[in-house]
């Protein structure tokens, strides 16, 4: 190796600070060392997490990406705080056209967070070097640290790619891939030219890939966010989604996420000034907007979870992002009830917009309002059960209905009832009584002397014991009753036109009362039939 050397210069406290205290959990830690194959044009990188008897052991972050040259780790990996856009400019890289997610050159850091030991192996152009960091070491030097080179541009066939190793690791609890690969998951909207693979040992890798952030959400509802964003933010993309029940809180899915260049840079959140709204409660999604890298001001946290919303540029953003979750949530609104409205029709029959024209208006007006706000409140799920019981109380025709007309009458009116023609509806009930006595008298008079002859002297249908003082006012009060039906109101309607009458003299209370009038009177025969008829 001659008198190669590597050398890194630094303040030991800032290396604590901003390696140990930002990256001492695992997702965000690896998510810098995935962001570094990303921005080294690989299209895959796998992460390997060795362990044994639940101990963690290692952790090998591996990728295909263009590697680093000597002078490349020298110039680039060793320099803290290095601004690589200032350097060599915002340029995308060969294969995959990438723009870089890194800039402020603290992502290394985040290699001492977590182990004390750091082997790194790159390849470029056939030239393999490796190096060695030591945590302990690091912290023992002034402002120079020199890493420990095992190899210098040593040929080899092998293709490009860069591998570091990280062992000694500080973490003492279990690894748990599953749960790693969702925290990943959030963290990149990963897209086919760049795969990520997690295992444990010798395992199955686990994949990340786009569908496995909301794979917990039951969907409901989705918008594109280009539909709502126009103007300097035409190139703004994304999804937002709301789910059939709450999100719980634990998933940290709750709210709408922001990425750039494919990487988040501000955890899930409202953009509102008040999160009260049960429309937040279903409430997930994300929104890619690269130009938020490319603001002249650093506007993106070190750990690229959070953003500063004070800058001028992010506070107008932010407040088109608040009008547009206003439009969302209006139209969520609308959306459910329209949904509870169908699930209702299908699990109860139900149809409440072909329900409601047949109810009067101070019935459908109460009605409607019931129906409104168990179909219309977000944390109701049992929407159709009350529905169907309402439906029980109030049917189509509820007046029709709640009358208890008798069947042979209620059945034969109902089209002139729906069709309002009230007057015709009483009349024809009349019409439907003589004719029913007709039939079971075979009597072929009609109007007062048909009554007379059912119910006057020598009736030929009894309708109640007339031994009995009881049953004969009984008789006595159905004959009245009967010829009142003829001449109060069949007549007067028989020799004039129906709707000279209605509702100038019958109104169309009159009418339906009519309807009751006759329902009770051929009730009263029906119930009487076996014993009365001579």
């Amino acid at each position: 190796m001659g008198n190669t050397t590597l050398e890194m210069r630094f303040d030991p406290k800032t290396i604590e600070h901003l390696g140990v205290k930002m990256y001492s959990t695992l997702p965000p830690a690896l998510s810098e060392l995935i962001s570094n194959a990303y921005d080294a044009d690989s299209g895959e990188v796998t992460i390997k997490l060795v362990q044994s008897s639940g101990v963690p052991k290692s952790i090998t972050v591996k990728d295909d990406g263009e590697g680093m040259s000597l002078e490349e780790i020298q110039t680039k990996f060793l320099v803290i705080g290095r601004n690589r856009r200032d350097e060599v400019g915002d340029i995308r890289t060969k294969k995959f056209g990438r723009l870089a997610t890194g800039k402020k050159g603290l992502g290394k850091l985040a290699l001492f967070g977590l182990a004390n030991k750091i082997t790194v192996r790159t390849i470029k152009g056939g030239l393999l070097n490796s190096f060695e960091l030591s945590w302990e070491a690091l912290l023992g030097s002034s402002d120079t640290y020199k890493p420990n080179v095992s190899k210098v541009d040593h040929p080899t066939t092998a293709p490009d790619g860069t591998e570091i190793k990280l062992s000694e690791l500080k973490r003492k609890s279990a690894f748990d891939v599953v749960s790693l690969a969702d925290s990943l998951s959030r963290i990149f909207n990963v897209d086919s030219k760049f795969k990520i693979n997690i295992k444990l040992n010798d395992e199955e890798p686990v994949e990340i890939d786009f569908s496995r952030r909301y794979s917990t959400i039951e969907k409901q509802f989705e918008w594109n966010v280009e539909d709502f964003l126009s103007g300097s933010y035409s190139e703004v993309i994304g999804k937002i989604i709301t789910s059939k029940t709450p999100i719980p809180p634990s998933t940290g899915l709750r709210g709408v996420t922001i990425f750039s260049r494919n990487k988040m840079v501000n955890l899930p959140e409202y953009f509102s000034d008040s999160s009260s709204s049960h429309f937040y409660q279903y409430l997930t999604g994300w929104i890619n907007a690269d130009f938020i890298d490319q603001i002249k001001d650093d506007v993106i946290s070190t750990n690229r979870q959070s953003i500063n919303w004070d800058n001028d540029e992010m506070a107008v953003f932010r407040e088109s992002l608040k009008i547009m979750l206003s439009q969302i949530s209006s139209d969520w609104r609308k959306r459910r009830k329209d949904f509870n409205n169908q699930n209702v029709k299908e699990k109860t029959g139900v149809d409440v917009e072909s329900w409601y024209p047949t109810m009067k208006p101070e019935i459908r007006k109460n009605t409607k309002k019931i129906v409104d706000v168990v179909t219309s409140d977000e944390t109701f799920e049992h929407a159709e059960s009350v529905v169907k019981a309402l439906h029980e109380l109030v049917p189509e025709y509820p007046d029709l209905h709640w009358r208890h007309l008798n069947e042979n009458i209620r059945d034969r009116v109902a089209l002139y009832y729906k069709n309002e023609q009230y007057g015709e509806a009483a009349d024809a009930a009349v019409k439907i009584f003589c004719e029913h006595l007709r039939n079971i008298t075979s009597l072929n008079d009609d109007g007062v002397e048909l009554t007379g002859k059912c119910f006057g002297n020598n009736a030929k249908v009894k309708v109640a014991d007339v031994s009995t003082v009881t049953g004969k006012n009984m008789q006595e009060g159905q004959e009245a009753m009967a010829r009142g039906l003829i001449r109060g109101y069949r007549n007067p309607i028989s020799h004039a036109p129906i709707d000279s009458i209605v509702p100038r003299i019958f109104t169309e209370k009159d009418c339906l009362d009519i309807l009751s009038l006759t329902s009770y009177l051929l009730s009263r025969v029906d119930r009487r039939i076996e014993d009365s008829v001579e």
